[in-house]
């Protein structure tokens, strides 16, 4: 396993357009938009799961509440997008691989959970670029988590 898969997420960010003077962002973090916006994608991310019948066999594996997966993910994506490491801070390392090991991870899960993500990214009207750049990193970590 490479370890940008879980602690970092794709920031070849040279050439970026839509911030000030055409200047590429620093971090995804900062492309993304920061806090606000990584929580407006993570919750959308959530409500898609929660509302969405397709996403019923990866709901399934979450809990019944999902304000713990809420906030578990947001200080996660933040951290691995080059911004505050709150998950790191809370829980040390994330071992995600070890940490969704009790959970069946499949083919149809990865592929739920790159659906909803894909979804949220859109309609949060992340940049093109960007959602692309970040669906090749999700996809190499929802990937890796499979364990089934």
């Amino acid at each position: 396993m490479n370890d940008s898969t879980e602690t970092g997420a794709a920031d070849d960010t040279a050439g970026t357009e839509g911030t000030p003077a055409g200047a590429a962002p620093a971090t995804p973090f900062e492309w993304v938009g920061g806090e606000d916006a990584v929580r407006r994608l993570v919750d959308r991310f959530y409500d898609l799961m929660d509302l969405e019948p397709r996403f019923t066999q990866l709901r399934a594996i979450h809990p019944t509440t999902l304000d713990g997966s809420r906030d578990k993910l947001f200080w996660f994506l933040c951290g691995w997008l080059g911004g505050p490491d709150h998950f790191v801070e809370r829980f040390g390392h994330p071992r995600l691989r070890a940490r969704h090991m009790p959970y069946r991870i499949g083919i149809a899960e990865r592929d739920q959970w790159m659906s909803a993500m894909t979804q949220a990214m859109a309609e949060c009207e992340l940049d093109v670029e960007l959602q692309r750049r970040l669906a090749a990193s999700f996809a190499n970590t929802a990937d890796w988590m499979r364990n089934v």
